[in-house]
């Protein structure tokens, strides 16, 4: 059974042993497809409503991209887990001779880089969630307004959490050409990431007042 096939109360409890996984990474990346969930929600709950059909195409576009997010999200969120099990056999390879300390130190920056791969992809999928909420909150249904705001507050905080996640991994990759690309695309993620979110739940907050 895979991360997200088990029960939620099953996925939470497992989260709260010292098990390793599901961790931080699978939790950004849920996070971010609950993120997603909620758009497509109130997508949903505009679609086919006479009062919303001059929006009906847009809301539309809004859902597939939430939809394609959402997917990708929950992908990453499985794939972390892989992530992590890639770098602990590699942790376990052994280190008797000479050859085998250069097939495990190997084995483990490239397990690592997959680990930083992922989260960073999680961070890039979350972020792309919160150009769809501006014109979620102002062109759906009125009455689901909030769960816009818990969709944007969601998506920033899965950006942010797995980011985390990548800058953890970095400090153990040797490839500092990687290393500098990387932190140059986490700068580019987050120069802005607060003052989006703060516009967009302002305008949130100006909907649930009209």
């Amino acid at each position: 059974m895979t991360l997200l096939q088990v029960p939620i109360t099953e996925f939470l409890d497992q989260l709260a042993t010292k098990e390793p996984v599901p961790g931080g990474g699978s939790v950004a990346a849920v996070s971010g497809a609950m993120a997603a969930g909620l758009i497509s929600m109130v997508c949903s709950l505009t679609l086919g409503k006479k009062k919303y059909a001059e929006v009906e195409d847009e809301i539309r576009g809004l859902m597939d991209r939430s939809e394609s997010l959402r997917r990708e999200l929950q992908e990453l969120a499985e794939a972390d887990v892989e992530a992590f099990r890639r770098l602990s056999v590699a942790y376990k390879l052994p280190r008797e001779t000479s050859a085998d300390i250069a097939i495990r130190r190997d084995a483990i920056q490239a397990a690592t880089r997959i680990a930083t791969d992922v989260p960073l992809r999680t961070a890039q999928a979350a972020a792309a969630i919160l150009p769809l909420c501006s014109p979620a909150a102002q062109k759906g249904n009125s009455a689901a307004v909030s769960d816009v705001g818990v969709a944007v507050l969601l998506a920033q905080a899965a950006v942010r959490s797995a980011l985390l996640n990548v800058e953890i991994n970095l400090n153990s990759l040797e490839d500092q050409f990687y290393v500098r690309e990387t932190r140059a695309e986490v700068a580019k993620l987050t120069a802005t990431l607060h003052e989006d979110t703060e516009a967009i739940m302002a305008l949130v907050n100006q909907q649930l007042q009209a």
